[in-house]
């Protein structure tokens, strides 16, 4: 899942050829991560900064957990809009969702409508990303 990735937490290993290209994924992600962790940490003002270096600092070699998962919140919608832009009009998510009154699955490429009917909601369709992996 690509939240479990992103926020350093994927348990899947795979095979060797899969593990070399996840610990070339995962060494990005560290220096992604890394440079956001400098600029975040190097900025701010009013007591701000302090509390940004003390809330990301780094206590796992690079992995910056806490900015990865702060990251994810963030942007977990704009990720699921990405992955589902192409998506077939027809396309439907398997879970019955909020959006649907709790009894259709989502459809209209994965998204929720808003009260206009348009598909401009930033509703993502699933709560899996914060299932523990294991248990899904």
């Amino acid at each position: 899942d690509i939240g479990d990735i992103i926020r350093g937490r994927d348990l899947y290993s795979g095979n060797k050829k899969e593990k070399k290209q996840r610990k070339q994924l995962d060494d990005k992600l560290k220096e992604v991560f890394g440079k956001i962790h400098e600029d975040v940490t190097s900025s701010g003002r009013n007591g701000k900064k302090q509390a940004l270096q003390e809330r990301y600092k780094d206590e796992n070699g690079g992995n910056y957990f806490q900015l990865r998962e702060d990251w994810w919140t963030a942007n977990r919608e704009t990720v699921w809009k990405a992955l589902t832009c192409d998506a077939r009009d027809n396309a439907e998510y398997f879970r019955k969702t909020p959006c649907g009154g709790g009894k259709t699955p989502t459809h209209e490429k994965c998204r929720c409508k808003d009260e206009k009917g348009k598909n401009e909601t930033n509703e993502v369709p699933t709560y899996f990303d914060y299932v523990p992996q294991y248990l899904r």
